[in-house]
């Protein structure tokens, strides 16, 4: 990987969003998210990641640091953490019972870790050397936010997919916004790792009036929160590579 991540980063980007879907998909549509190789996947390619990132010394690059300046700053983050508790809103349950429950939120802990590094990392970081900070936001939030139409293949219903895909996509923007203005993906990772884990407290998935507000205050939110961030300076800089 250090070959190519040397003679060509945005392959380097690509090559392991593929792996990451190529890996998980078949896994995810013939056995679940609850299931053990669902979490040992996730966990084998969380491990790979966070080893080429502290072998090369790159925490700083992608994000694994504090964020620069005031948390005042960024508004403390609360309407990211408001958000985050969005499946919660409506009536709370458990998608499964005994150690599946468990297995599921493990995997949903490493897919938020994992989807920050891959989509606002890697990806993003690469695109802001070769294109302006606006193009470079907008493609890695719409990218993220498309790549969730591959849980068709996985079984999920249309419907869901499509409010996935809108709800994605806004989480992107904030996400990407949030690590630009901030140089830190702590928080992002925080955040998306919490949204998937109350997902599998929600009864509703993605359907129902509760989820519904959810996904309507989220846009909403990603609006005005990233215009409000895009007057802030930005933390990342090509002078960061």
């Amino acid at each position: 990987m250090k070959k190519l991540y040397d003679k060509n980063e945005l392959w380097f980007a690509l090559v392991w969003i593929i792996l990451y879907c190529a890996a998980t998909i078949p896994i995810r549509g013939n056995l679940g998210d609850e299931s053990p190789a669902m979490l040992a996947v996730l966990a084998l390619i969380a491990a790979g990641i966070f080893a080429f990132v502290k072998k090369y010394r790159l925490e700083e690059k992608y994000g694994l640091v504090k964020w620069k300046g005031k948390a005042a700053d960024y508004l403390f983050f609360i309407p990211m953490l408001v958000l985050m508790t969005g499946n919660l809103w409506g009536e709370i349950a458990m998608d499964y019972s005994g150690a599946a429950q468990v297995y599921a939120v493990l995997s949903m802990i490493l897919i938020g870790f994992v989807e920050e590094m891959l989509f606002r990392g890697f990806l993003f970081r690469i695109l802001l050397k070769k294109d302006p900070a606006p193009a470079a936001i907008t493609i890695s939030a719409v990218t993220f936010g498309i790549g969730h139409i591959v849980n068709l293949l996985a079984g999920q219903a249309n419907l869901e997919t499509v409010l996935q895909v809108l709800f994605a996509i806004a989480w992107g923007f904030i996400f990407t916004f949030v690590f630009y203005k901030s140089g830190s993906l702590l928080v992002c990772i925080f955040v998306h790792s919490m949204v998937d884990v109350f997902s599998k407290f929600s009864p509703y998935g993605n359907g129902g009036t509760a989820a519904y507000i959810h996904i309507s205050a989220t846009i909403v939110v990603a609006i005005v929160y990233c215009l409000y961030l895009s007057r802030k300076p930005a933390a990342l800089t090509i002078s960061d590579e």
